[in-house]
């Protein structure tokens, strides 16, 4: 279970990263690069496919007590238990529990593809046959509970690299560069889609139950979160304010398992003397094949799709919409790898020498870098 072998950095088709990258830099990235993704969509499909689908992180940060897993007093409360109680995740959690989990290492695959573009007022689409055979590749996920993971995702000769120390979150892309996410840490997205289910009963935790509806032929409970005002405050800046981040989870009324995962938000993007743009991104996942690996139900296959919004006043010929689909099976699930230590999860030197609010923010400086 080693690392994916070094893939090359600097593809001819990308951009190559200034040493000395800052504000003023990643602001003429997307003054430069914006309409790349509309104008010449072979040259940023993949792009696009790995800074949405490959590895964004959760909108909401895990529960930072696992005490009040264990305490009934609402109905949303009592949904999680059931959750809890389907999954068997409860041996994750119990520290005092004889061979309790300590990490867990998940290896995967994935097929993406843009399926779709929209622009204009006329609405036409700008999606080619060609362009629908999916761009393939593999993953790889190592965690330590609580809050440490790291996630190589290699497609078509490409990888994107994440993690998470306990302490910051950070991405490392070979047109970025090494980079810190704003806004403290927050868990992975790909780990809620029934891979880590003491994370999505930790995430979902405090939510909200919205009702019940039928999905996927299965009646649902509807558990909604929305992102702090003020955590959405600390993952912007001057250029670039999240609206909202909200999460949506739907778990079955006879499984008691997590089936459907939705989650969106809204960025608004305005420099100085230019009109304001904005960014709704709205991502939905199908969760399915749940199979037990040492008595916990872990889920095996998935298919994810992403919708990209651009819209506002400086859109001329209207909204232009780009559609997004990922299916991905789990090969190897591996609880207690042995060796594995807390040395994994050390962040790259550039992410360490530097204050990580400084860093470069690859979800604010650009919405569609769906990492958030």
């Amino acid at each position: 279970m080693s690392r994916l072998a070094p893939l090359p950095e600097v593809p001819s088709t990308y951009e190559t990263v200034p040493k000395n990258k800052g504000q003023s830099w990643w602001r003429d990235w997307i003054k430069t690069q914006l309409p790349l993704l509309f104008l010449n969509p072979k040259k940023s499909h993949l792009k696009l496919l790995l800074n949405v689908l490959g590895c964004p992180l959760s909108p909401i940060p895990s529960s930072p007590s696992k005490h009040s897993l264990l305490d009934v007093s609402s109905t949303a409360q009592y949904i999680i238990q059931h959750f809890m109680a389907a999954t068997g995740c409860k041996k994750l959690m119990t520290s005092n529990e004889e061979g309790v989990v300590k990490n867990m290492y998940i290896a995967g695959q994935v097929k993406m593809v843009v399926a779709e573009e929209l622009g204009g007022r006329g609405g036409s689409s700008a999606t080619s046959a060609a362009r629908l055979v999916p761009d393939q590749g593999c993953f790889f996920v190592w965690q330590m509970f609580p809050n440490k993971w790291l996630i190589e995702l290699a497609v078509s000769g490409n990888k994107v690299v994440a993690g998470s120390d306990g302490n910051v979150s950070w991405r490392h892309t070979p047109w970025l560069g090494v980079h810190a996410a704003k806004g403290g840490i927050r868990p992975l997205r790909r780990a809620l889609q029934g891979l880590d289910p003491v994370m999505v009963a930790s995430v979902f935790s405090t939510a909200q139950l919205l009702g019940e509806k039928r999905i996927w032929d299965e009646d649902c409970f509807v558990l909604k979160i929305s992102a702090d005002p003020t955590d959405l405050a600390r993952r912007s800046d001057s250029t670039a304010d999240i609206v909202k981040h909200v999460i949506i989870g739907y778990f079955s009324q006879r499984s008691g398992l997590l089936i459907h995962l939705e989650d969106s938000h809204l960025t608004r993007i305005q420099s100085p003397g230019t009109h304001p743009t904005y960014w709704e991104t709205t991502m939905g996942s199908k969760i399915e094949d749940y199979r037990m690996v040492d008595n916990v139900m872990i889920a095996h296959s998935g298919y994810s799709t992403a919708t990209l919004i651009r819209f506002g006043n400086n859109v001329k010929v209207g909204p232009q919409i780009t559609r997004l689909e990922e299916l991905w099976t789990i090969d190897d699930v591996v609880f207690n790898v042995h060796g594995l230590s807390m040395d994994f999860f050390i962040p790259p030197e550039e992410i360490r020498i530097e204050n990580p609010e400084e860093n470069l923010d690859w979800k604010t400086s650009l919405h569609q870098l769906d990492e958030a």
